[in-house]
Protein backbone atom coordinates (compact mmCIF):
# COMPACT_ATOMS: atom_id res chain seq x y z
CA UNK A 1 0.00 0.00 0.00
CA UNK A 2 2.89 2.31 0.78
CA UNK A 3 4.55 1.31 -2.63
CA UNK A 4 1.28 2.42 -4.41
CA UNK A 5 0.95 5.44 -2.39
CA UNK A 6 4.69 6.56 -3.67
CA UNK A 7 4.26 5.82 -6.78
CA UNK A 8 0.89 7.92 -7.36
CA UNK A 9 2.72 10.80 -5.38
CA UNK A 10 5.66 10.45 -8.16
CA UNK A 11 3.12 10.54 -10.80
CA UNK A 12 1.76 13.69 -8.95
CA UNK A 13 4.94 15.09 -9.17
CA UNK A 14 5.28 14.54 -12.84
CA UNK A 15 2.26 15.68 -13.72
CA UNK A 16 2.59 18.89 -12.00
CA UNK A 17 5.74 19.10 -13.45
CA UNK A 18 4.79 18.79 -16.88
CA UNK A 19 1.90 21.09 -16.54
CA UNK A 20 3.98 23.81 -15.47
CA UNK A 21 6.40 23.05 -18.98
CA UNK A 22 2.98 23.38 -21.05
CA UNK A 23 1.83 26.66 -19.36
CA UNK A 24 5.45 28.52 -19.77
CA UNK A 25 5.71 26.85 -23.22
CA UNK A 26 1.71 28.30 -24.06
CA UNK A 27 2.68 31.43 -22.62
CA UNK A 28 5.96 31.83 -24.99
CA UNK A 29 3.98 30.23 -28.35
CA UNK A 30 0.24 31.63 -27.91
CA UNK A 31 1.90 35.26 -27.34
CA UNK A 32 3.99 34.45 -30.57
CA UNK A 33 0.26 33.40 -32.08
CA UNK A 34 -0.88 36.32 -31.92
CA UNK A 35 1.20 38.10 -34.29
CA UNK A 36 2.76 35.13 -36.75
CA UNK A 37 2.12 35.48 -40.58
CA UNK A 38 -1.14 33.53 -41.65
CA UNK A 39 -1.80 31.91 -38.32
CA UNK A 40 -2.30 34.96 -36.46
CA UNK A 41 -4.05 36.80 -39.48
CA UNK A 42 -7.28 39.17 -37.93
CA UNK A 43 -9.26 36.71 -40.29
CA UNK A 44 -8.24 33.87 -38.68
CA UNK A 45 -11.46 33.45 -36.06
CA UNK A 46 -9.95 33.60 -32.17
CA UNK A 47 -10.72 30.01 -31.45
CA UNK A 48 -8.93 28.54 -34.16
CA UNK A 49 -5.85 30.56 -33.16
CA UNK A 50 -6.54 29.22 -29.98
CA UNK A 51 -6.19 25.32 -31.17
CA UNK A 52 -3.38 26.88 -33.26
CA UNK A 53 -1.08 28.25 -30.28
CA UNK A 54 -2.53 24.43 -28.26
CA UNK A 55 -0.92 22.62 -31.24
CA UNK A 56 2.17 24.58 -31.55
CA UNK A 57 2.60 23.83 -27.34
CA UNK A 58 2.18 20.39 -27.67
CA UNK A 59 5.05 20.17 -30.65
CA UNK A 60 7.12 22.46 -28.75
CA UNK A 61 6.75 21.56 -25.37
CA UNK A 62 8.60 17.94 -25.47
CA UNK A 63 11.81 19.70 -27.23
CA UNK A 64 11.93 22.84 -25.09
CA UNK A 65 15.17 23.23 -23.16
CA UNK A 66 15.03 23.52 -19.34
CA UNK A 67 11.92 24.87 -17.44
CA UNK A 68 12.62 26.98 -14.32
CA UNK A 69 11.35 25.38 -10.97
CA UNK A 70 7.75 25.83 -10.28
CA UNK A 71 7.07 28.56 -7.08
CA UNK A 72 10.23 30.36 -8.18
CA UNK A 73 9.36 33.66 -9.59
CA UNK A 74 6.11 32.49 -11.15
CA UNK A 75 4.94 35.98 -12.37
CA UNK A 76 8.08 36.78 -13.96
CA UNK A 77 8.29 34.11 -15.66
CA UNK A 78 5.57 34.43 -17.62
CA UNK A 79 5.83 37.83 -18.62
CA UNK A 80 9.36 36.74 -19.35
CA UNK A 81 7.71 34.47 -22.06
CA UNK A 82 5.29 36.43 -23.03
CA UNK A 83 7.56 39.42 -23.98
CA UNK A 84 10.21 36.47 -25.95
CA UNK A 85 6.80 35.42 -27.48
CA UNK A 86 6.01 38.76 -28.71
CA UNK A 87 9.39 39.75 -29.93
CA UNK A 88 9.46 36.51 -31.67
CA UNK A 89 5.58 37.14 -33.30
CA UNK A 90 6.60 41.05 -34.10
CA UNK A 91 10.11 39.95 -35.99
CA UNK A 92 7.84 37.66 -38.41
CA UNK A 93 4.81 40.06 -38.99
CA UNK A 94 7.66 42.58 -40.47
CA UNK A 95 8.11 40.42 -43.45
CA UNK A 96 4.19 40.86 -44.03
CA UNK A 97 4.68 44.76 -43.52
CA UNK A 98 7.43 44.42 -45.84
CA UNK A 99 4.77 43.75 -48.45
CA UNK A 100 2.10 45.99 -47.52
CA UNK A 101 4.71 48.73 -47.68
CA UNK A 102 6.00 47.69 -51.20
CA UNK A 103 2.00 47.14 -52.29
CA UNK A 104 1.35 50.64 -50.77
CA UNK A 105 4.34 52.17 -53.32
CA UNK A 106 2.79 50.01 -56.16
CA UNK A 107 -0.41 51.38 -55.79
CA UNK A 108 0.91 55.01 -55.57
CA UNK A 109 2.89 55.00 -58.24
CA UNK A 110 0.67 53.09 -60.84
CA UNK A 111 -2.46 55.19 -59.68
CA UNK A 112 -4.46 52.27 -57.93
CA UNK A 113 -3.90 53.01 -54.11
CA UNK A 114 -7.33 53.92 -54.03
CA UNK A 115 -9.29 50.59 -55.98
CA UNK A 116 -11.10 48.47 -53.73
CA UNK A 117 -8.98 49.92 -50.44
CA UNK A 118 -10.66 48.85 -47.84
CA UNK A 119 -11.31 45.00 -49.14
CA UNK A 120 -9.07 43.71 -46.40
CA UNK A 121 -8.97 43.62 -42.47
CA UNK A 122 -6.68 46.25 -42.75
CA UNK A 123 -6.22 49.10 -44.98
CA UNK A 124 -4.45 49.09 -47.78
CA UNK A 125 -4.60 48.80 -51.76
CA UNK A 126 -5.44 46.48 -54.00
CA UNK A 127 -2.01 45.43 -54.34
CA UNK A 128 -0.90 44.92 -50.82
CA UNK A 129 -3.89 42.65 -50.58
CA UNK A 130 -2.98 40.82 -53.38
CA UNK A 131 0.90 40.52 -52.42
CA UNK A 132 0.03 39.75 -48.81
CA UNK A 133 -2.25 37.29 -49.49
CA UNK A 134 -0.03 35.18 -52.41
CA UNK A 135 3.06 35.53 -49.90
CA UNK A 136 0.91 34.32 -46.98
CA UNK A 137 -0.55 31.18 -49.30
CA UNK A 138 2.90 30.58 -50.65
CA UNK A 139 4.78 30.81 -47.33
CA UNK A 140 2.13 28.23 -45.96
CA UNK A 141 2.87 25.89 -48.63
CA UNK A 142 6.40 25.80 -48.46
CA UNK A 143 5.99 25.03 -45.05
CA UNK A 144 6.15 27.65 -42.85
CA UNK A 145 4.59 25.81 -40.38
CA UNK A 146 7.52 23.47 -39.80
CA UNK A 147 9.91 26.25 -40.03
CA UNK A 148 8.12 28.38 -37.01
CA UNK A 149 7.62 25.37 -34.93
CA UNK A 150 11.66 24.71 -35.45
CA UNK A 151 12.14 28.64 -34.44
CA UNK A 152 10.42 28.15 -31.04
CA UNK A 153 11.87 24.93 -30.38
CA UNK A 154 15.27 27.24 -31.18
CA UNK A 155 14.56 29.90 -29.09
CA UNK A 156 14.81 28.42 -25.56
CA UNK A 157 18.55 27.51 -26.69
CA UNK A 158 19.33 31.38 -27.30
CA UNK A 159 16.58 32.48 -24.86
CA UNK A 160 16.46 30.34 -21.49
CA UNK A 161 12.74 29.76 -20.16
CA UNK A 162 11.83 32.26 -17.41
CA UNK A 163 14.35 34.75 -17.70
CA UNK A 164 14.48 37.98 -19.55
CA UNK A 165 17.21 38.93 -22.67
CA UNK A 166 19.60 41.72 -22.44
CA UNK A 167 17.09 45.12 -23.20
CA UNK A 168 20.42 46.52 -25.30
CA UNK A 169 20.77 43.11 -27.35
CA UNK A 170 16.87 43.15 -27.67
CA UNK A 171 16.60 46.60 -28.93
CA UNK A 172 19.36 46.47 -31.32
CA UNK A 173 18.17 42.89 -32.92
CA UNK A 174 14.64 44.48 -32.87
CA UNK A 175 15.59 47.88 -34.83
CA UNK A 176 18.05 46.01 -37.12
CA UNK A 177 14.99 43.97 -38.37
CA UNK A 178 12.65 47.04 -38.61
CA UNK A 179 14.79 48.57 -40.61
CA UNK A 180 15.49 45.58 -43.04
CA UNK A 181 11.52 45.60 -43.10
CA UNK A 182 11.58 48.78 -44.33
CA UNK A 183 13.88 48.64 -46.69
CA UNK A 184 12.80 45.28 -48.15
CA UNK A 185 9.34 46.74 -49.02
CA UNK A 186 11.36 49.31 -50.68
CA UNK A 187 13.19 47.42 -52.62
CA UNK A 188 10.46 45.04 -53.74
CA UNK A 189 8.76 47.86 -55.01
CA UNK A 190 11.36 49.72 -57.10
CA UNK A 191 11.11 48.25 -60.29
CA UNK A 192 7.35 49.85 -60.27
CA UNK A 193 9.04 53.08 -59.09
CA UNK A 194 11.32 53.24 -61.30
CA UNK A 195 9.04 52.62 -64.34
CA UNK A 196 6.67 55.01 -62.96
CA UNK A 197 9.40 57.85 -62.77
CA UNK A 198 10.71 57.42 -66.58
CA UNK A 199 6.52 57.10 -67.49
CA UNK A 200 6.24 60.30 -66.01
CA UNK A 201 9.57 61.93 -67.60
CA UNK A 202 7.99 61.13 -71.01
CA UNK A 203 4.98 62.07 -70.17
CA UNK A 204 6.18 65.78 -69.43
CA UNK A 205 7.86 65.02 -72.92
CA UNK A 206 5.34 64.90 -74.73
CA UNK A 207 3.67 67.61 -72.90
CA UNK A 208 6.07 70.06 -73.94
CA UNK A 209 6.00 68.93 -77.09
CA UNK A 210 2.71 69.28 -77.89
CA UNK A 211 0.65 71.48 -74.90
CA UNK A 212 -2.58 71.27 -76.43
CA UNK A 213 -2.86 67.27 -75.65
CA UNK A 214 -4.51 66.40 -73.30
CA UNK A 215 -1.86 64.64 -71.78
CA UNK A 216 -3.46 63.28 -68.07
CA UNK A 217 -6.66 61.93 -70.11
CA UNK A 218 -4.14 60.04 -72.19
CA UNK A 219 -1.61 59.12 -69.85
CA UNK A 220 -3.91 58.03 -66.47
CA UNK A 221 -5.56 54.77 -68.53
CA UNK A 222 -2.00 54.12 -70.36
CA UNK A 223 -0.42 54.54 -66.22
CA UNK A 224 -3.05 52.22 -65.03
CA UNK A 225 -2.87 49.62 -67.52
CA UNK A 226 0.66 49.65 -67.74
CA UNK A 227 0.77 48.88 -64.42
CA UNK A 228 -1.43 46.17 -64.57
CA UNK A 229 1.06 44.64 -66.82
CA UNK A 230 3.55 44.90 -65.07
CA UNK A 231 1.81 43.63 -61.71
CA UNK A 232 1.24 40.17 -63.51
CA UNK A 233 4.70 40.28 -64.77
CA UNK A 234 6.97 41.44 -61.67
CA UNK A 235 4.68 40.09 -58.94
CA UNK A 236 6.00 36.44 -59.19
CA UNK A 237 9.46 37.77 -59.03
CA UNK A 238 8.40 40.22 -56.01
CA UNK A 239 7.16 37.33 -54.18
CA UNK A 240 9.58 34.53 -54.97
CA UNK A 241 12.62 37.41 -53.55
CA UNK A 242 10.32 38.03 -50.44
CA UNK A 243 10.48 34.21 -49.52
CA UNK A 244 13.94 33.67 -50.23
CA UNK A 245 14.21 36.16 -47.48
CA UNK A 246 11.50 34.89 -45.15
CA UNK A 247 13.63 31.39 -45.42
CA UNK A 248 16.50 33.12 -44.77
CA UNK A 249 15.35 34.53 -41.51
CA UNK A 250 14.11 31.50 -40.24
CA UNK A 251 17.19 29.62 -40.84
CA UNK A 252 18.78 32.23 -38.32
CA UNK A 253 16.24 33.83 -36.85
CA UNK A 254 18.45 35.42 -33.54
CA UNK A 255 21.32 36.07 -35.76
CA UNK A 256 22.65 39.34 -33.67
CA UNK A 257 20.73 38.28 -30.40
CA UNK A 258 22.16 36.60 -27.50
Amino acid sequence: MMDFAQVLGDLSGYGTEFLWRLTLVFFRVGAAMALLPAFGEQSVPQRVRLVLALAFTLVVAPAAGPMPPMGQGFLSALIAETALGLSMGISLRLFVMALQIAGAIIGTATSLAQMFGGAGPEPQPAVGNLLVMAGLAIAVAAGLHVQIAQVLVLSYDVFPAGRLPNSGDMAQWGLAQIAQAFSRGFVLAAPFTIAAFLYNIALGVINRAMPALMVSFVGAPALAGGGLVLIAVICPIILTVWLQGLHSFLAQPFAGGS
